[in-house]
């Protein structure tokens, strides 16, 4: 005679989350058909999904790139804010605290064989700008914003950033090859020079017309020989180092391993740029008295 007594073993045979094996689930994934609970479903065309078939389906799906093999992102050029709020703030400092400037500035004399070596400050003094003139942070600012929005989207954010910081490097190693080493120099001008020099190169990779873009890149680089005070050497090594960055990435062959290509090509230009430095700094001598 049976009186209806419970399954003791029921609760063993109920299907559980293989996430969370605590949750007995009833719903199973369409593609998989293993159990899912509430945490671990996806509502889909199809039905409802499991969490690791939605992320193994997401891996499947081509990243979208652009032209010249960056990934495509919502075309808002991040980077670019980023940039101008670093400098920005770094400005503001410099204008608080005047000692501010003593630890970003560069001077070929801090890399020199008479001083202890400070190289960071070849990239730092990049982000600082003369306190006494604020055309000098607008004119730069407002060169970034122009060159980021459309720059930014072409390149891809990170391929960007590497442009904008190796142009900017290339700037001051310039400026210590070629300078007096006890000038210091300050100023994002190397940077926004090599972005010039890079959207010429792209758009001319491209086919498209851009004697605008030489125009402005003649007229600013005459400004730097005519007026004192302004470092040319700084515009000479961006234009130059922006205008390899973007031939790296414009004409490295299209296929499965172009974005490898790019970035040894750019790896390359910075190991490049270290050399320069070294030999800078062994070479240049600081007069004395």
């Amino acid at each position: 005679m049976s009186f209806g007594l419970p399954n003791p073993n029921h609760a063993a045979q109920a299907p559980v989350c293989p996430r969370h094996p605590d949750r007995i689930s009833y719903v199973t994934c369409q593609r998989c058909s293993r159990p899912a609970c509430p945490d671990c479903q996806v509502s889909a065309a199809v039905g409802t999904q499991c969490v690791d078939c939605v992320r193994e389906s997401n891996k499947q799906i081509p990243t979208s790139r652009t032209v010249f093999g960056g990934k495509v992102t919502d075309g808002k050029p991040l980077v670019t804010y980023v940039l101008i709020a670093i400098n920005a703030v770094v400005f503001g400092l410099q204008m608080m605290i005047p000692s501010f400037s003593d630890h970003l500035v560069y001077a070929g004399l801090y890399t020199s064989g008479y001083f202890e070596p400070e190289p960071w400050r070849m990239l730092t003094s990049t982000f600082a700008h003369s306190t006494t003139f604020i055309g000098h942070i607008a004119f730069n600012m407002y060169a970034l914003y122009i060159c980021g929005r459309v720059l930014e989207p072409m390149l891809g954010r990170l391929r960007f950033l590497a442009l904008y910081l190796v142009a900017g490097l290339g700037g001051s190693v310039a400026v210590l090859l070629i300078t007096d080493p006890r000038t210091p120099v300050l100023g994002a001008s190397g940077a926004v020079f090599g972005l010039f020099a890079a959207m010429f190169v792209l758009l001319r990779s491209r086919g498209v017309q851009s004697m605008q873009i030489v125009i402005l890149i003649a007229i600013n680089l005459v400004i730097g020989f005519i007026f004192p005070g302004i470092a040319w050497e700084a515009h000479v090594g961006g234009l130059v180092l922006g205008a390899a960055v973007a031939a790296v990435v414009a004409y490295s062959p299209k296929g499965n391993r172009r974005a490898l290509m790019q970035w040894v090509g750019i790896v390359l230009l910075v190991l490049l740029l270290a050399a320069l430095t070294l030999y800078g700094a062994v070479n240049i001598r600081v007069p004395l008295g």
